[in-house]
């Protein structure tokens, strides 16, 4: 089964809540380790950022609602976190939590035939679950690598992992685990 590496949202906009401010560095260590991983035995990289236009007309419900917006396109909290490697990967531009919505990524995937996905990034209670709560819905099988994530709230975090393996919609693994796994000479057995 064809895999494919999602590192979701390292964008500067992401980290600007105190209790994030500190993991960045490791989240982009831990996502270059990853990436760099995956394309040594020819695991596709997608990039996944967000975007909006000033326009109003990809603003969500709640942007809509309060009347402000974010994550404009040019605006520093779009760049990405320095450090992030972004060599060889494919970008995808999303305007909702899961990268699946009105974006590209299902066909890019079908193309590469990937039919299991890691993923890596923020944030864990909104972009990563709802991420892979579609993947679910497509039959795409997801594992959430838990210390390349991260959650400017905690117990939202852990209660969407908790959700998300009791329903049987992903599996959990660390950084190591993937790397480890990539790294055996037959290649990823997943």
């Amino acid at each position: 089964m064809k895999s494919a590496l999602l590192i979701i949202d390292l964008q500067e906009g992401f980290f600007q809540a105190e209790e994030m401010k500190g993991r960045k560095t490791d989240l982009v260590d831990a996502a270059n380790r990853l990436s760099e991983a995956a394309k040594a035995v020819g695991v596709p990289v997608f990039l996944i950022t967000t975007e909006h236009s000033r326009d109003r007309s990809t603003w969500t419900l709640s942007m809509l609602d309060d009347g402000q917006g974010y994550l404009f396109h040019g605006d520093s909290s779009t760049e990405l976190v320095e450090g992030l490697s972004t060599e060889d990967v494919t970008r995808v531009e999303k305007t909702r939590d899961s990268a699946w919505f009105a974006t590209d990524l299902e066909l890019r995937l079908k193309n590469f035939g990937v039919a299991h996905v890691f993923l890596a990034g923020v944030t864990t209670s909104g972009c990563i679950a709802q991420t892979a709560r579609d993947a679910y819905a497509r039959n795409v099988r997801t594992t959430i690598v838990t210390d390349a994530i991260a959650d400017s709230r905690p117990h939202y975090q852990e209660a969407a992992l908790n959700q998300l393996v009791e329903d049987r919609q992903v599996d959990l693994t660390t950084l190591d685990q993937v790397i480890d796994e990539w790294s055996v000479p037959s290649g990823p057995s997943f």
